[in-house]
């Protein structure tokens, strides 16, 4: 479990294709010595499982399933990554209930500057957006958000403050570019339920 508040960006340092699974190495300006073989840490919101570390980069697979659901086919050397460590039971939850289940995946399609914030528009997947609301909570590239505005067609605008920007890999992104999106952990859940009710 996570919080979507983002404790560093890392670097994808290699990138292995194997037959079925794709390992790559991030390294990161200190994270990686608080992490251990075993360990999971949420890469973009995805969470992953650590299998090797040194002193320097940590090493994680990515299998058939999070490949089709997430950004980490499109990892390639340089790619800036956003890193978080699962959450520990006695810690505050700044952000909100990240799972580290990658719903889907979304798409930047404009980002402004509005006086000293940025206004941000995502394309959010149709199983995602039928549960997000507006001033509820989203995930992208595992950065806890809050959603301004409901902009139709399965679009969502998102206002990103400065130290977000400039401290998560969401200040990298150009209008196009594919993002990780996890629903709100409550909308799931209650979707599922009225969907029950419904069938019934």
């Amino acid at each position: 479990m996570f919080t979507g508040i983002i404790e560093a960006t890392g670097t994808i340092r290699d990138v292995e294709d194997r037959d079925t699974t794709r390992r790559f190495s991030v390294q990161d300006s200190g994270l990686t010595t608080e992490l251990r073989p075993g360990d999971s840490v949420a890469v973009d919101g995805a969470c992953l499982t650590v299998v090797e570390r040194s002193e320097a980069h940590f090493r994680v697979d990515v299998i058939g399933t999070t490949l089709e659901r997430t950004i980490a086919g499109q990892y390639h050397e340089g790619s800036r990554v956003n890193l978080e460590r699962a959450l520990e039971i006695h810690q505050r939850i700044d952000g909100h209930l990240v799972q580290g289940h990658v719903d889907g995946i979304g798409e930047l399609t404009r980002c402004i500057m509005e006086g000293e914030f940025w206004l941000m528009d995502f394309r959010l997947p149709p199983g995602v957006a039928s549960l997000t609301v507006a001033r509820g909570s989203v995930a992208i590239n595992g950065v806890s958000l809050t959603v301004s505005e409901d902009l139709g067609d399965d679009v969502f605008r998102i206002g990103v403050i400065p130290y977000t920007y400039e401290h998560t890999n969401l200040g990298a992104l150009e209008a196009g570019a594919d993002v990780n999106v996890e629903g709100d952990l409550i909308g799931k859940y209650v979707g599922k339920v009225l969907a029950e009710r419904a069938g019934k």
